[in-house]
């Protein structure tokens, strides 16, 4: 595998960066200042601003490293500024596959690119997905040029970008069930402001990934019920389609030019025979080109190109199957965080309807004791009573006062039992 800088338009860049250079001078400090039209004074940021690293992939499974600035890989992909946005690693944008006249514009996961027809363009950075994408992609590239499978090249790179997204979410779905359900049923055994810290952060990081995975599952919806933009994304037969018109244009020009440059040659001698021959031959590639043109673009888009969609449609809805049992597992996750919640406000229920009959005991409890405090409290009263000439007589006046509260409290118990506050 060939591990090279690309000349890929490299003498533009160089030219850019040189004539730009040139426009700096060292000061006495030897600091650049810039000496063309502009502000003077100010500093150089240096003639790289704006390129960035591409890994380029080619139709053989080669590899290579390549500088490009945005100009460029726009006018080569013929994509607009905004399509190349959603590429920025300084950005945070939801996945996204975009079909475009000469490109497919795919971002999903750590893995962004730009798929044509005879190449990859793939964002270089050092993430192990990255890493592990151009690897995988080229080894599959120079195996299916003995072992071809019938896909165009840019389905392959498709695919593969595809299941890498959908084995990375998969793998993270996995990690976080074994990290939560531990915590879940310890939460349900104890109760503790630890445990329910961490089942939030997990559910806050739960949330994200569905969002993510969300996401990826409606791109792939879209792209399914959307069959304008799966046939946007054959970029290898429009690529042959348009071969195949320029051909046309070229053999319609010579049929044009050729008898006209018979008539003017007078003097050369003409041979009957070579003449007719050649006219047949140019007769029948006019034939055969303008039968191609006219059946490309009219019988594929009725017979053929429904043949290539339901192709496409069927790889999309292998990978959508795989995301959407992702999903299936995100949602059942989230319901069994929702169901040990549940448990949790019983058992937090339950424990406070306790708390509330213990309550009402105790104030039922509290309200017969004012009622003897506040006998013991007349008694104790500095007045003149005959009750006071006898001791006896005050023992009775507490023991059934004592006796009334108590068949009161029982009163009150059994009132309670009626009402079905709660059973005793």
């Amino acid at each position: 595998m060939e591990e090279s800088r690309d000349p890929f338009l490299q003498s533009n860049v160089i030219e850019s960066a040189n004539g730009y250079s040139s426009r700096f001078n060292n000061d006495k400090h030897g600091r650049h200042n810039f000496i063309g039209p502009g502000f003077p004074g100010l500093k150089k940021r240096g003639h790289t601003l704006g390129n960035r690293s591409w890994i380029k992939i080619e139709q053989n499974g080669n590899s290579k490293v390549v500088e490009l600035d945005k100009a460029t890989v726009m006018r080569h992909c013929s994509l607009p500024a905004r399509d190349l946005r959603l590429l920025d690693p300084l950005f945070i944008y939801p996945s996204t596959i975009l079909g475009r006249e000469k490109a497919v514009v795919v971002s999903l996961e750590q893995i962004r690119c730009i798929i044509t027809a005879d190449e990859v363009f793939l964002m270089n950075s050092l993430d192990g997905s990255v890493v592990q994408y151009k690897s995988e992609l080229c080894k599959r590239l120079q195996k299916e040029q003995y072992h071809s499978d019938g896909l165009p090249f840019e389905f392959r790179a498709l695919e593969l970008a595809l299941e890498f997204a959908c084995l990375t979410l998969d793998t993270q779905v996995k990690e976080l069930e074994m990290e939560i359900h531990p915590v879940l049923d310890e939460l349900a055994k104890s109760i503790s402001t630890l445990n329910l810290e961490r089942v939030r952060r997990f559910k806050g990081h739960l949330l994200a990934l569905t969002q993510r995975v969300q996401k990826v599952c409606d791109e792939i919806e879209h792209l399914m019920n959307d069959d304008g933009d799966m046939a946007e994304m054959y970029l290898t037969e429009k690529k042959q389609r348009n071969s195949c018109n320029d051909l046309y244009d070229q053999v319609q020009g010579n049929n044009i030019i050729g008898p006209a440059v018979g008539l003017g040659s007078k003097s050369a001698p003409v041979s009957p025979v070579g003449s007719t021959s050649d006219a047949d031959k140019l007769q029948r590639a006019f034939s055969n080109v303008s039968s191609h043109k006219h059946g490309s673009l009219f019988g594929s888009s009725v017979t053929g190109e429904t043949e290539n969609i339901d192709q496409l449609e069927m790889l999309l809805e292998a990978y959508f199957v795989g995301i959407d049992n992702t999903l299936n597992k995100l949602l059942s996750l989230k319901e069994y965080i929702d169901d040990t919640e549940d448990l949790i406000n019983i058992k937090l229920g339950n424990v406070q309807n306790k708390l509330i009959k213990f309550e009402l005991l105790l104030t039922a409890a509290t309200f017969l004791a004012t009622v003897f405090a506040v006998v013991t409290a007349v008694f104790g009263m500095n007045f003149e009573d005959e009750v006071f000439d006898e001791p006896n007589r005050f023992h009775w006046v507490v023991s059934i006062s004592a006796v009334l509260c108590g068949i009161l409290y029982i009163c009150f118990l059994l009132y309670f039992k009626h009402k079905k506050v709660f059973p005793l």
